[in-house]
């Protein structure tokens, strides 16, 4: 794990900010090295309510009352929630439905359907909180800047003595946080570590189930503000014990070094060699006649590799990574009246969140990438521009490198517009 590197123009904070630091050390008991060096992606790690900061829990991200309000009252869709019972999904079809006059799109979450499915014992699984629910918004957000990685938060409702899944692995390491009641959970080694997405625990359910009935690395009832980290790839089942259960899971979307892969052979298409067609007539099921061209490739490839341009893998890393994790929202109507109202006293500040780079571009300018688009800026606005993506608050008429507060604004202007910028 990265934790926090410094910037070097790639976008990412000099240092840990309060908001990044406090997220990571709600989920954690040891300090940030040791949980990167002893735990990530290696061990599974059980931290007491006790051990950690926050002496209310987690009921200030998602309580039973807030869940009950999504289901309630806000028009909630699939697939913003699944339904699971004696470990199969249940159809939406059997809890969604039209909202009524004005809203009769077919597949709105109906709140007396849910009731029923969560009386008669199935778990409810509130999915993406991170793009819904506003605290948890800002604390994906936050953990997310800890951890040099995008997330995703969902929240598991489970009646008294019920179990929503089967034992399982998940494809990414996640944070359990336990928000209300008690929940028993068995945790056992991997029959994969390790595993990608594109390798899901259904292949190998044989091998789960038969490893689950062995004795189990970890087990323990979380209680009310408990935390569990499980990196990928660790077996796992939770049965809520005398009363109703919800906890949080954040589920951490690790690029791999797979992912490497993936992207220098996707690069490898460059290369004249390894683009050429196997001989006419090549019998591609004789294990002889493939030999040779196999050696030929593995050779073209190995030549290939030695001269990968790092810079060219980590900007399509960059592409694949920087759009899984938004940054801040911004308010649209807002920001609008603040473009509008815009002057040299105005004091802006970074949105939260952004990943940028600022680099050079041709001899007179200079190029803004974002996570979802890139910006050209005039090159003598790059001063400037590097106050602004800092991360302070800034008074646009200080901004240096320009001649005067028309071209501050102008330049601040754009960005706002752009929503690289908030009002500070």
């Amino acid at each position: 794990m990265t934790y926090l590197d410094p910037p070097g123009g790639h976008g990412r904070p000099a240092v840990p900010s309060a908001n990044a630091t406090e997220a990571l050390a709600r989920c954690v008991s040891v300090e940030p090295a040791k949980f990167a060096a002893a735990h990530w992606g290696h061990t599974p790690l059980l931290s007491r309510a006790a051990e950690l900061p926050n002496a209310t829990g987690f009921a200030d991200l998602l309580s039973p009352a807030d869940a009950d309000e999504l289901l309630s009252r806000r028009g909630l869709r699939t697939p913003f929630l699944r339904i699971a019972k004696d470990g199969q999904l249940v159809p939406a079809a059997r809890w969604t439905g039209g909202g009524g006059a004005g809203a009769e799109i077919g597949d709105q979450v109906l709140d007396e359907r849910v009731l029923e499915q969560y009386a008669s014992g199935a778990t409810l699984v509130l999915q993406g909180l991170h793009r819904i629910w506003p605290p948890l918004v800002d604390f994906a957000r936050d953990l997310g800047l800890a951890l040099n990685q995008p997330l995703q938060i969902n929240a598991y409702l489970t009646p008294a003595g019920s179990q929503g899944f089967a034992t399982h692995y998940d494809t990414h390491d996640v944070f359990v946080l336990q928000v209300d009641g008690r929940k028993h959970w068995r945790i056992h080694p991997p029959v994969l570590p390790d595993p990608l997405e594109k390798q899901p625990w259904g292949g190998r359910a044989d091998e789960v189930g038969a490893t689950a009935q062995g004795p189990a690395a970890l087990d323990v009832v979380l209680a009310p503000g408990d935390a569990l980290y499980l990196p990928r790839g660790w077996l796992h089942s939770a049965q809520a014990q005398d009363a109703s259960s919800l906890h949080l899971t954040v589920g951490i979307r690790a690029l791999t070094r797979y992912a490497l892969v993936e992207e220098l052979l996707a690069l490898a298409a460059e290369d004249q060699r390894l683009r050429a067609s196997l001989p006419f007539g090549t019998d591609v099921a004789d294990p002889d006649a493939i030999e040779p061209e196999l050696t030929e490739t593995v050779e073209a490839l190995r030549d290939w590799l030695l001269r990968a341009d790092p810079g060219a893998i980590a900007a399509r890393l960059r592409q694949r990574a920087w759009p899984a994790a938004r940054p801040a929202p911004i308010r649209p109507l807002a920001q609008a009246d603040a473009v509008a109202a815009l002057d040299a006293d105005s004091r802006v500040t970074l949105r939260p969140g952004l990943r940028w780079q600022l680099v050079p571009h041709g001899s007179d300018t200079v190029a803004l990438r974002l996570f979802d688009r890139t910006i050209t800026l005039p090159g003598d606005c790059e001063a400037a521009a590097r106050v602004l993506l800092s991360g302070a608050v800034t008074r646009v008429g200080d901004l240096p490198g320009l001649p005067d507060d028309a071209d501050r604004v102008t330049l601040t202007r754009r960005l706002l517009r752009e929503a690289v910028l908030v009002p500070a």
